[in-house]
């Protein structure tokens, strides 16, 4: 939720809810665990300065060669989450560092390997 408290045009919308998921060990207590009922981003707000992008701790958002962003209805580009990980596509495979340089280190491993998306 940083990319949303970050963004400087508030074109970020998060909502969530509590539910108690199974305890981590056996006889713990169940913890309680947000779950995502709405991602959604407002492109008519945003004015790509790519904070929300420096800032998310799980690697979630990214930039993409794709610019294009007409419609004909104002509404129509606000893109919620099923929409934004369509753009999964077109997010240009990783290029290694140049020699010398410091790699940036992973916090959330990868769920879906680069090479089968």
């Amino acid at each position: 939720m940083l990319c949303a408290r970050e963004c400087p045009d508030w074109c970020i919308y998060i909502e969530a809810h509590k539910t108690l998921a199974p305890p981590r060990r056996e006889g713990g207590k169940p913890r309680s665990v947000n779950e995502l009922d709405r991602f959604d981003i407002d492109y008519s707000l945003c004015m790509y300065c790519g904070i929300c992008v420096e800032v998310c701790p799980f690697e979630a958002l990214f930039w993409s060669p794709e610019y294009e962003y007409s419609e004909l209805r104002i509404a129509d580009l606000i893109h919620d989450k099923g929409r934004l990980s369509m753009w999964m596509e077109t997010v240009p495979p990783f290029e290694s560092y140049e020699a010398g340089s410091e790699a940036k280190v992973d916090k959330v491993p990868d769920p879906v390997p680069r090479d089968r998306r």
